[in-house]
């Protein structure tokens, strides 16, 4: 089984982990379309499924950030659906606190964590959260 989280946003990435919590896959959201499309893809359909945080407008963001943003949303379920990926949305809320992790918008409480959960990978500020929301995946969701 693959376990996915998917963290959106230009400064998130998408994370691939198995069924004993190895990293398999990890892209940043900043490299192409095609390459970030290609996260997803490769993998048996029927033992795959991920989390993508559900997150919405900040406030005092501007409309430029705001739209760029929803794109990216959308193109990552876009492609959780193309790839025939079974999914659920979660809020930070709800994947930080069975994460142990509540980071009240610190990155670096997320970073630590993931740390902690993945300590032969170098954690960075742009994949700690999708690393989290992946082992998440894995705690929480379809079992084959």
């Amino acid at each position: 089984m693959i376990y996915l989280g998917i963290d959106p946003g230009k400064s998130g990435a998408v994370a691939a982990i198995d069924e004993r919590g190895h990293l398999v896959r990890l892209v940043r959201n900043d490299t192409t379309e095609r390459d970030l499309f290609e996260a997803f893809c490769g993998f048996e359909t029927e033992n795959l499924a991920g989390v993508i945080e559900r997150v919405g407008a900040m406030p005092k963001q501007g409309v430029a950030s705001t739209f760029k943003f929803g794109v990216s949303y959308g193109f990552l379920r876009g492609c959780l659906i193309a790839a025939g990926v079974r999914f659920d949305e979660v809020t930070p809320a709800k994947w930080q606190s069975a994460m142990k992790c509540r980071s009240g918008g610190d990155k670096n409480v997320t970073k630590q964590r993931a740390q902690q959960l993945f300590p032969g990978v170098k954690v960075i500020h742009a994949t700690a959260d999708a690393l989290l929301l992946a082992e998440y995946a894995r705690r929480t969701m379809w079992r084959p």
